[in-house]
This record gives structure tokens, C-alpha cells and sequence, in this order.
């Protein structure tokens, strides 16, 4: 394991791997859903974790989302710079502050491939907190073109020791 950057103390809590407990998914447009879900974050030494996330269907097992990127730390502050890209053609800078046990992230930049499903993304804004029986609750509001912001995904992760094998 790499030694972990100096600038990474605020947001050290989340390196390793979370496994979801709860997650659910909704939005004015869509049926509601459940996943789940494996996050990981890795530290290699840079003021900055490696994030992956992978998520399927609770009752098939097929694969549903994927998503990968970069959570950087500015050094000798809790400004966050969160960028991540997904696999239906979506990428997201978001930023925002560490906070104890917590971030808040809110969309700067969103892009999309030109072929991408509507209606848009417009904006994201996600919370991040560390409960005190260690578990991670992760919430997820959207805008698109057709609906205000508003709770798109909220998930409850619990810490695991095990290693998953994203090849």
C-alpha cells in the first residue's frame, strides 16, 4: 500500500473499500430502484484517492453502472475537486469541502457524449457523511433539462476488509 499523502488527513477515512447496506434510486421520471454497490478508494502516494464504483442489480446480478475517477485534495485545505467519468457517456467535475466525517460536492462542470440518452444532466450535488457506527451514507440529487434538483440516489455503505477484483 502506498504511503498516504500528507494533504489527504481531512478525507483519509474514506480510503478502502465500501460495500452497500442500502441503496435506492429515484426520479420524477422513473420507476424506483435498488442496487448495489461496491466504492473504492485508493491512495498512491499524491494528494489525490483513485475512486472506482461498480454497481448491479440486487435480484439478477447483471452489472448496472460504472464510474471512475479522481477525489484531489488542494494541499493545506478541504477544497475537493471530485472528477469522474461514467460509462453511459457522462463526465463530472464537481467541488466542494471536506468537512469532519463529510463532504459536499456540487457540480462545476458536466459533459456528455453527443449520442448520450435525454434528457440532459444539468447539475449534481453530492453529500457524503460518516455516521458514528461507521457507516457512509452517500446522497445524490440531479437536475435535468426537464426537472428541478432534486434526491436521485441515496445509499448506505458499510466498510469491508476484502479486496474486490474490479478486472
Amino acid at each position: 500500500m502506498a504511503k498516504i499523502h500528507e494533504a489527504l488527513k481531512p478525507i483519509q477515512w474514506l480510503i478502502g473499500s465500501w460495500e452497500s447496506v442500502s441503496a435506492k434510486g429515484h426520479f420524477p421520471t422513473i420507476e424506483q430502484f435498488t442496487y448495489n454497490e461496491v466504492l473504492k478508494f485508493e491512495s498512491i502516494g499524491q494528494p489525490l484517492l483513485n475512486y472506482e464504483a461498480r454497481s448491479w442489480n440486487p435480484k439478477s446480478g447483471a452489472p448496472m453502472h460504472l464510474e471512475t475517477g479522481f477525489l484531489r485534495i488542494r494541499p493545506g485545505t478541504t477544497q475537493l475537486a471530485f472528477m469522474v467519468s461514467h460509462n453511459f457517456g457522462l463526465t463530472v467535475l464537481e467541488e466542494g469541502l471536506a468537512h469532519e466525517n463529510g463532504l459536499e460536492l456540487e457540480s462545476k462542470n458536466i459533459n456528455r457524449m453527443s449520442f448520450a440518452k435525454d434528457p440532459a444532466v444539468k447539475a449534481l450535488k453530492k453529500v457524503f457523511k460518516l455516521h458514528e457506527n461507521g457507516t457512509l451514507e452517500i446522497r445524490t440529487d440531479m437536475e435535468t433539462e426537464n426537472t428541478a434538483l432534486t434526491n436521485h440516489l441515496t445509499a448506505i455503505y458499510k466498510k469491508v476488509t476484502k479486496r474486490f477484483n474490479f478486472d
